[in-house]
């Protein structure tokens, strides 16, 4: 039996979504912390809400828009595109916390990409012009697993959503149990988002989300915490 056989695009989608990838989204929780300081999320509900909230006000109208619209840039090496996208993503981040996140991620997952030389030679000096941050580093590997668009942002989002649901195990602090029932609401929610994603153009994008900067922004100088943002 061959040895050398490449994962099916499924695998890369379930491998890409695992909170085990090794690039660090486990050590942020993206305002969350800042929330339960503050008492705007003290339980499992709030938590959900909030998490929910986030993925459909931030993540599927941003971070997953510019995914659906970068898989098929890495594709046909439409660097101008990978630019303005690029250059998108660092222009919305309203914290310094929130900049290091997408620097430090879309670094660490461009490394992972090296290291198991699945990029091409041309898309790693693309890389090495932006450099890319976290969506557009996630969009280069999504693209390589070569799944359905709806599926890579599928994925994506939920292993953004376990991310969350850890942060939220952690700091609330939640059971196990509850964590479960988070991530069903979250998983009956994330087709909704995906769509909205796929049908955004330039135009519609958005990351506009006061509330979560002015936390963010707080909890660079919040007295205790576990979480990078």
């Amino acid at each position: 039996m061959s040895t050398d056989t490449a994962p099916s695009g499924l695998l890369q989608l379930i491998w890409l979504a695992s909170p085990g990838l090794p690039i660090g989204g486990f050590s942020y929780s993206e305002g969350l912390e800042a929330a339960i300081e503050q008492g705007l999320v003290h339980n499992e509900q709030s938590a959900t809400d909030w998490v929910v909230d986030q993925l459909h006000l931030t993540q599927s109208r941003g971070d997953m828009a510019v995914m659906a619209q970068a898989i098929p840039a890495w594709q046909c090496h439409d660097t101008a595109r990978l630019q303005a996208l690029n250059d998108w993503v660092m222009a919305t981040r309203e914290s310094a916390e929130m900049r290091l996140q997408a620097e430090q991620m879309g670094r660490s997952l461009l490394d992972w990409l090296r290291n198991l030389q699945q990029a091409s030679d041309v898309q790693l000096q693309c890389c090495a012009q932006l450099p890319p941050t976290y969506p557009l580093a996630m969009a280069l590997a999504l693209s390589l697993a070569q799944a359905p668009l709806d599926q890579a942002l599928q994925a994506c989002a939920f292993g953004w959503a376990e991310n969350m649901t850890q942060a939220a195990l952690k700091a609330v602090p939640l059971g196990q149990s509850a964590g479960q029932r988070m991530l069903a609401r979250l998983a009956r929610e994330i087709p909704l988002a995906v769509q909205t994603a796929l049908h955004l153009n330039d135009e519609d994008r958005q990351a506009f989300n006061p509330m979560l900067a002015i936390l963010s922004s707080r909890h660079e100088t919040q007295y205790s915490r576990i979480f990078r943002s």
